[in-house]
C-alpha cells in the first residue's frame, strides 16, 4: 500500500491531468447561469460527469441537487465535499442570461469545478484503497437567498420546505452520518491568497405585502388608501431603528420594493417588499426582527392600510471548526506558501454553510481569485488555477489527511466537535422561525 505522501502525490497528478477539463466545465457553467431551484442544466451536467466517472449518483435532491459517493469499502468517517449550483440575478453582467438576468456573480461555477476536482483526484482505486470511510460530493441548489416569492410557491406546493439547498439536504437526511464538511468559496481578499477561518452572519427573510384601496390617483385619491405610502413609512421606521443595533451584533437590514403598485393613475393598493434581517447571533436576529416588524406595522397604522408580514427561516450564523481549519491551512500552504494563506475576518454576509456548521465540523475557506464587487456586474473569476485547481487540491489533500491511517485524524476532528445542536434540534429551531402576521388599524 502507498504511503500517505505517495497518495497525495498521486492525487495531485490526477488533478493536474484533468485541470483543463475542470476549468472548461466551470466556464461552461458560467456561460449558462441558473438561479436557485432552477438549475436543471447545471444539475444534469454535474450528474452526468459523476456517472461517467463511475460514482454512485442520486439526482433530484431538493429539486435539483446531486449527491455522489466514493466508498472506500472500509467503514469509517464520512466527509462531505460541496459545491453550489446556483447563480444570482445580476442583469448587466457580461455572462448574464439574456432572458432571466441570472449570472454567476459570486463564483459558484468555480466551486463546482473544485468539487469535481476533488472527486477526479480521489476516484482511482490506488488512492481509494489507502483511505478509510466515505466521501460524498454534494452539489447543492439555492444558496443565494433570492426570489423569495418563487420559493414560497415551491414550499406551498410541497416541493421544498426550506429556501436554502443545504437545508433541504439536512432535512432529507443527507447529513445524518456526515462527520466533516467542506466547501471552498471564491473571494476578493488579497489576490492570489487562500483565506481560512472567519465566520458569517445568520439571517431570516421576510416578504411583506401592504394592502390599501385603489382609487383614481388624480380624480379621487381621497377615496383610496395608498399602500405605497404605507410601505415608505414602514421603511422609514426601519431606518429609524438602525442606531439601536449594537455594532458587535453586525446587524444588517436591507429591504427592496418588489412591487410598487399596478398603474400610475391608480392609488397603489398592493405593494410588496422583501428584506433580510442579518446578525452575528440568533438573539440579535430575533431582536432586530421584532423591531423591523414593529416599523412595518407602523406604516400600516399611519395610513389605514393592512400589512401581512411573512417571516421565513434563513441561515444560521457560521462558525468554522478550528482544528479542521488548521489541517486545511497546512495543505493550502504546501501549494501556495505560508505567507499566502491569510486569516479571514467575520463576514456580515450569510451562507447556508452556517447551517451545516451548526451540526458537523465545517470549513469554508476562500480562494481569492476574483476581481470586482461580489454580487456586482463586474465580479469575475480571474485566476481559475487558484479558484478551481488549487482549491480542489487543498480540499483533496485535507480529505487524504483525514481518512488516511485508518481515518484517525477524521475521528479526532469529529470526536472533539461539540455540535451546537442536533439535526432534530436544528430542524425544530428553523421551523420555529416561520410566521405570518397580519396587522391593520
Amino acid at each position: 500500500m502507498m504511503s500517505k505522501s505517495d497518495t497525495k502525490n498521486a492525487f495531485l497528478n490526477n488533478v493536474n491531468e484533468r485541470s483543463d477539463e475542470l476549468e472548461r466545465i466551470s466556464k461552461d457553467i458560467l456561460s449558462h447561469p441558473e438561479s436557485g431551484y432552477k438549475e436543471q442544466r447545471t444539475s444534469r451536467l454535474v450528474a452526468e460527469w459523476f456517472a461517467t466517472a463511475g460514482f454512485e449518483v442520486q439526482t433530484g435532491v431538493g429539486i435539483t441537487g446531486v449527491a455522489a459517493t466514493l466508498d472506500t469499502g472500509k467503514p469509517g468517517p464520512h466527509i462531505a465535499v460541496m459545491g453550489e449550483l446556483d447563480s444570482l440575478i445580476v442583469p448587466g453582467h457580461s455572462f448574464a442570461d439574456d432572458d432571466t438576468g441570472a449570472a454567476h456573480a459570486c463564483g459558484h461555477h468555480a466551486q463546482i469545478g473544485s468539487m469535481l476536482g476533488v472527486a477526479a483526484g480521489l476516484v482511482q482505486d490506488q488512492i481509494k484503497n489507502t483511505l478509510t470511510g466515505r466521501v460524498s460530493f454534494f452539489a447543492t441548489p439555492a444558496e443565494e437567498y433570492i426570489e423569495l416569492g418563487f420559493r414560497e410557491r415551491l414550499r406551498e406546493e410541497g416541493q421544498i420546505e426550506f429556501f436554502g439547498g443545504k437545508q433541504e439536504f439536512i432535512k432529507l437526511g443527507f447529513f445524518n452520518d456526515v462527520d466533516v464538511a467542506m466547501l471552498t468559496h471564491t473571494g476578493g481578499e488579497t489576490a492570489g491568497t487562500i483565506g481560512v477561518g472567519g465566520s458569517n452572519n445568520g439571517m431570516i427573510g421576510k416578504t411583506v405585502t401592504y394592502i390599501g384601496r385603489a382609487a383614481h390617483a388624480g380624480g379621487s385619491p381621497h377615496l383610496g388608501i395608498n399602500a405605497l405610502n404605507a410601505a415608505h413609512l414602514g421603511l422609514a421606521g426601519i431606518h429609524a431603528q438602525r442606531e439601536t443595533f449594537r455594532d458587535s451584533d453586525t446587524v444588517r437590514v436591507h429591504p427592496v420594493i418588489t412591487k410598487g403598485g399596478d398603474a400610475v393613475n391608480s392609488v397603489p393598493a398592493n405593494v410588496q417588499l422583501e428584506t433580510y434581517v442579518r446578525a452575528s447571533n440568533v438573539p440579535a436576529i430575533l431582536n432586530a426582527s421584532e423591531k423591523v416588524d414593529r416599523a412595518l406595522k407602523g406604516g400600516a397604522l399611519a395610513t389605514g392600510a393592512t400589512v401581512e408580514i411573512s417571516t421565513s427561516p434563513g441561515y444560521l450564523p457560521a462558525k468554522y471548526d478550528k482544528q479542521l481549519t488548521e489541517i486545511y491551512r497546512n495543505n493550502a500552504a504546501s501549494l501556495i506558501g505560508d505567507d499566502n494563506v491569510i486569516e479571514l475576518p467575520h463576514s456580515t454576509g450569510c451562507t447556508d454553510m452556517g447551517d451545516v456548521s451548526q451540526i458537523v465540523a465545517t470549513i469554508q475557506p476562500t480562494a481569492n481569485a476574483t476581481s470586482g464587487t461580489g454580487h456586482g456586474i463586474d465580479y469575475f473569476v480571474e485566476n481559475y488555477d487558484l479558484a478551481v485547481i488549487k482549491s480542489a487540491k487543498a480540499m483533496g489533500l485535507t480529505v487524504i489527511d483525514l481518512l488516511s491511517d485508518n481515518a484517525q485524524l477524521a475521528k479526532k476532528v469529529s470526536g472533539s466537535f461539540k455540535a451546537p445542536m442536533s439535526i432534530s434540534e436544528y430542524l425544530s429551531r428553523m421551523r420555529g422561525f416561520r410566521s405570518v402576521t397580519t396587522f391593520s388599524e
